[in-house]
């Protein structure tokens, strides 16, 4: 089964633009991604709904952070992503009258919703400010400097 990476991948997309003094196309973060642009409009599109970035059209224009990064956290994004399923596993349910199926669901599915709900509160612990941080320091530790192809490059 594949992983659903939307959640990495946008908060990846939302720190690189927090570096960068411009807007930036949805051709530039695809690239970076390694995806198609189509999917980070569809994906930014969401973002933009809910405030958190903006989009200028034109010459020069193309995607920039329209909130202040202490004030969103990964729950939010999550949110503005659809709550997409955080959890690989699930219930069978191909036979719902079984007893036995109902005996494992119903252990399966309590010990489900209490790592949902611990995964969940975690996420709205951690803010993109908080991230940033993190990366900051990666970055001086590394001696580097920030370039959106070149941090992807190394």
């Amino acid at each position: 089964m594949k992983r659903d990476s939307r959640l990495s991948g946008v908060l990846h997309v939302l720190l690189h633009m927090a570096e960068l003094d411009r807007p930036v196309t949805s051709e530039v973060l695809a690239k970076a991604m390694t995806t198609n642009p189509v999917v980070i409009r569809r994906i930014m599109a969401g973002l933009r709904d809910q405030g958190y970035v903006r989009s200028d059209k034109g010459h020069g224009g193309g995607w920039s952070l329209a909130c202040d990064l202490s004030r969103v956290t990964l729950r939010d994004v999550y949110d503005a992503l659809g709550r997409p399923s955080l959890l690989a596993l699930g219930n069978r349910t191909e036979s719902p009258g079984c007893l036995v199926e109902q005996a494992v669901n119903a252990a399966l599915g309590q010990a489900f919703d209490e790592a949902e709900t611990l995964l969940l509160s975690r996420l709205g612990d951690v803010t993109l400010a908080m991230l940033s941080a993190d990366f900051h320091a990666r970055l001086v530790a590394r001696g580097g400097s920030h370039d959106l192809e070149t941090v992807h490059a190394t």
